[in-house]
């Protein structure tokens, strides 16, 4: 079965970009655009994996974090966070959060993949 992983950014061009490698890696992809929309997202279409920016509208990266691991449902769900904030103190706040991983912009797309891949192994 096809593992599904939610790619939540609100920069266009990032997010074709996840899209594309999720793809081509062979994942179905939702996307959402704002932090508000990748929580309903989460709610309806239940994913595998989720890759969330941290500084996003409506709702960030962080709260939208903390929001999943508050829901009994998605307590397992794996979380990536993916963000050009990285002192020690944001990736700290970020797996505080509990985000299973915390990659900061630019980063390489093979290493995500592979982060990916493990997350979801690591799952089944």
């Amino acid at each position: 079965m096809t593992k599904t992983v939610l790619i939540a950014d609100d920069e266009p061009n990032i997010l074709i970009s996840l899209e594309y490698l999720m793809k081509r890696e062979g994942y179905r992809v939702v996307v959402a655009h704002d932090g508000q929309e990748a929580c309903e997202l989460i709610e309806r279409e239940h994913p595998d994996l989720v890759l969330l920016d941290v500084m996003m509208p409506k709702k960030t990266g962080f709260e939208v974090c903390h929001e999943i691991r508050a829901n009994e449902t998605f307590k397992a769900l794996p979380i990536v966070l993916l963000t050009a904030k990285g002192r020690d103190t944001d990736v700290a706040k970020g797996l505080a959060m509990g985000a299973n991983d915390y990659m900061t912009k630019p980063f390489s797309t093979k290493e995500l993949a592979q982060k990916v891949r493990d997350l979801l192994g690591a799952q089944a």
